[in-house]
């Protein structure tokens, strides 16, 4: 038992005596300096030969592979103290200066406010009002309607505005236009295809303060928010400066490539019905032409090309669009189908695989399909909008009205294909719901 005893107290006087060592050792060594910005060197601590402390970093065979490769590269500096230049390289060295990025599209600051345009005349208050709503319904940043009408609609756009709840009026700003021309005949420009429909060929000139704008057209309904399209502004390269969608998905049946007489966009053209513009670099451009052999600015080149094609144009500033672009390939972003979604993409078949994947972005009811029975889907999509109350619950009074709405379409050709038109607006109106209860829950929490 005694001999026992003293087995113990030696371990435990050994350990003591370790410990004291391995203390002292540390607490003598120098704190080891690293130049900022450098790779982090291994070190072990523990008396070296130079006494400094720090033990070398081993040779790079005695190191695996990949690190290897590093040292070889680089040796880490250890015990230099950063001069001014480096100290301050280090400071700033996750910030990297524009001129040294090459990124492949051009970074564009995103505004607080986004710019949605559109143009109504004659019978397109109820169309634009509910294009309004759904907009409203779904953004999350704060909007701006720049509306485009006659003046006898200008009085009604006001009070129906007013009429809509507070909680939804504080999401956006709005103001009513005349309807004007800066070049030409503003008779002529006035009934150019449909009524005022050219007048969007003239926001450049007019809305001189804003920088980037949406525009579409009154039978336009968003399933998603404006923001989605708006981010397409920051891939925008730097020669581009609108962006709209192709006419066609197949050309052997689309009507440019079987139609038109005069010049046009591509294989398919394209359809203005949606269009994100960067009006600065629209105002700033020099467009190639037909007209003269230099080039000309965008309000320069309206009328004379106007004046040229208007015996061959059949879709009036559509037209004119696809002729601009068409000498001007480069200025042009092509959204995908699903970004202006048409009675063509489903009428005769399924043509929009980006619809088919990933749902509907915006429907466009071009052909007046809001207001008959031809294509009772997207009749059925804008009754439901228009109909809904604002305050009330988004997926028991829009989605399941929706669903079973389109129980009676099946037997159409759009109508088989249901869930491209429920896809995104349901999973809109799940992160509506989810951020409102974020935000209820917020306030109970504060309270």
């Amino acid at each position: 038992m005694k001999l026992y005893c003293k087995v113990v107290a030696l371990a435990l006087c050994l350990g003591i005596l370790l410990l004291l060592y391995l203390f002292v050792g540390n607490a003598d060594e120098p704190p080891l300096q690293v130049a900022k910005g450098a790779p982090s060197a291994r070190v072990s601590s523990g008396p070296g030969a130079d006494g400094a402390g720090v033990r070398p970093v081993p040779p790079a065979a005695e190191l695996e592979e990949e690190e290897a490769a590093q040292v070889s590269r680089r040796e880490p500096r250890l015990h230099k103290k950063p001069g001014k230049r480096s100290a301050a390289r280090g400071k700033f060295a996750s910030v990297r200066k524009p001129k040294d990025q090459k990124p492949s599209t051009v970074q564009l600051s995103t505004p607080q406010c986004m710019h949605l345009a559109v143009v109504a005349c004659g019978d397109r208050l109820e169309e634009t009002l509910i294009m309004l709503k759904s907009a409203v319904l779904f953004s999350n940043r704060k909007l701006k309607f720049h509306i485009f009408a006659e003046d006898s609609l200008k009085p009604e756009f006001e009070r129906k505005l007013q009429d809509w709840p507070s909680s939804h009026t504080k999401k956006f700003e709005h103001k009513v236009y005349p309807i004007a021309f800066s070049v030409g005949n503003a008779q002529e420009w006035k009934k150019l295809f449909k009524p005022c429909a050219a007048q969007r060929l003239f926001l450049p000139m007019i809305l001189k303060d804003v920088d980037s704008l949406l525009y579409v057209d009154t039978d336009v309904l968003f399933l998603r928010p404006i923001d989605d399209i708006w981010d397409f502004l920051r891939v925008f390269n730097s020669t581009q400066l609108a962006a709209m969608a192709p006419e066609h998905e197949i050309p052997k049946i689309g009507w440019y490539s079987r139609f038109a007489r005069h010049p046009y966009y591509g294989t398919t053209g394209v359809n203005s019905g949606v269009m994100l513009m960067n009006l600065t670099r629209i105002r700033n451009a020099q467009f190639k032409n037909s007209v003269i052999p230099t080039g000309l600015t965008w309000e320069e080149m309206l009328y004379p090309l106007y004046q040229k094609y208007k015996n061959y144009i059949t879709w009036g500033d559509q037209d004119l669009l696809n002729i601009i672009f068409s000498f001007n390939p480069e200025y042009l972003y092509l959204f995908p189908c699903q970004w202006n979604y048409r009675p063509d993409h489903c009428m005769y078949g399924s043509n929009c695989k980006g619809a088919e994947e990933e749902g509907i972005s915006i429907l466009h009811g071009n052909r007046g399909v809001y207001h008959d029975d031809k294509q009772p889907t997207f009749k059925a999509l804008y009754e439901v909008i228009r109909d809904f109350s604002f305050e009330d619950n988004l997926i028991q009074s829009m989605y399941y009205p929706l669903q079973s709405k389109f129980l009676d379409t099946v037997h159409t050709l759009c109508g088989r294909l249901p869930q491209i038109f429920l896809k995104q607006i349901e999973k809109t109106m799940k992160k509506v719901y989810e951020n409102k209860v974020v935000v209820n829950i917020g306030a109970n929490f504060r309270l």
